[in-house]
Order: structure tokens, then C-alpha cells, then sequence
């Protein structure tokens, strides 16, 4: 990983304008957006329409096209990166349900032929809902689970991104993945 300062540096540069500390934060967040898209896309078959390159593509795009970023630092970077990923991953099943359903599906880059919706893409909506209840509790946990569960972060990570504690990381994730999992199981609260 490259060192936080000369990402941080480019990053700020972006927010003031600099145009050309783009061109050069490409090279320095690349394989780390890349690491993040690997570990996310993990156990998917060999031949699926959404690879690590083009989920890396399409977050960065969504990243960059942000026209008044507000980066504050690598760890706000790539906190957003994770977001961003989670939404494409979900807004990909998303596609993929109506497609089954008949519903119009648009295209896009990352729109393959894979007929009809996987338990995966189903595991992922599930996932996606039970977050969004999860916020109504903690927005904290909710971008723990971002960081760990859709941009593969390690707890070391995580708290890194979140300005906590590793230990308090390590908690927190045995809180919400007991609250997800009563949320995904259908468990009463």
C-alpha cells in the first residue's frame, strides 16, 4: 500500500483544483481498489459479467465524477471507494431481479448474458435491506460493515478508515453481524 501522505497529498490536491494529481492518484490507489473488488467479488463463478476490473472501473468513475470531492484524507478515499462498491454490487443484483421478473433492464457496462438471478444476488439484496435497517440503529456500524463485508477492508483497516480502535472494531463487527444475522434469519429483535 502507499504511503497515507502521498495519496493524502494528491487527494488534496484534486479538492484545490490540480487536475493533473489525478492523473497521478490513479497509479497510487489502483491495486488497492483493485484488492478491495477482489475480495468482494470473491467466491463469484469464473465467466460472471461483473470481474474485479470492471467493478474497480466503474467505482473509480463514480468517484472521480464527483465534481466538489471533499477528500479528506486516503482513509475517507477508500471509506467511500467501499460505498460506492457496495451500491454498484447492489444496484447490479437489482438488474438482475427485474431482469428475471420481465422488468426492462438498461444497459450498461457492467450488463452481461447471465439469464436469470442467482441465491447470490439474492444474498446481496438481503444484505443490502438488512443494512439499511442496521442505519436506523447505527450509521457506524453500517459503514464498518461497508468497509469489511462489500471492500474486504481487515479490522486493522477498518478502524484505520474510522478513527477507532481496533478493539472497538473487533467488537462492533460481532454486534452487527449478530444484528444482521437476526435481521437475515428472520429472528425477532
Amino acid at each position: 500500500m502507499q504511503p497515507a501522505g502521498e495519496i493524502t497529498e494528491r487527494l488534496l490536491a484534486i479538492r484545490g483544483g490540480d487536475q493533473d494529481a489525478l492523473n497521478q492518484l490513479v497509479p497510487l490507489v489502483y491495486e488497492r481498489l483493485r484488492s478491495m473488488a477482489r475480495s468482494r467479488l470473491a467466491g463469484r463463478p469464473p465467466g460472471a459479467s461483473l470481474d474485479t476490473t470492471a467493478l474497480v472501473h466503474e467505482a473509480y468513475l463514480r468517484l472521480v465524477d464527483q465534481s466538489r470531492a471533499e477528500w479528506r484524507d486516503r482513509a475517507h478515499f477508500f471509506a467511500v471507494a467501499a460505498t460506492a462498491m457496495r451500491q454498484i454490487v447492489v444496484d447490479r443484483a437489482r438488474r438482475q431481479r427485474a431482469a428475471k421478473r420481465g422488468g426492462a433492464v438498461r444497459a450498461s457496462a457492467l450488463d452481461g448474458n447471465e439469464p436469470g438471478v442467482s441465491a447470490r444476488t439474492e444474498e446481496i439484496l438481503a444484505v443490502d435491506e438488512a443494512l439499511s435497517q442496521l442505519s436506523t440503529l447505527s450509521e457506524r456500524l453500517v459503514r464498518m460493515v461497508e468497509l469489511r463485508f462489500f471492500a474486504g477492508l481487515s479490522i486493522e483497516e477498518t478502524a484505520e478508515v474510522l478513527g477507532i480502535d481496533a478493539r472497538t472494531v473487533n467488537r462492533d463487527w460481532r454486534v452487527a453481524r449478530a444484528l444482521l444475522y437476526r435481521s437475515l434469519s428472520g429472528a425477532s429483535a
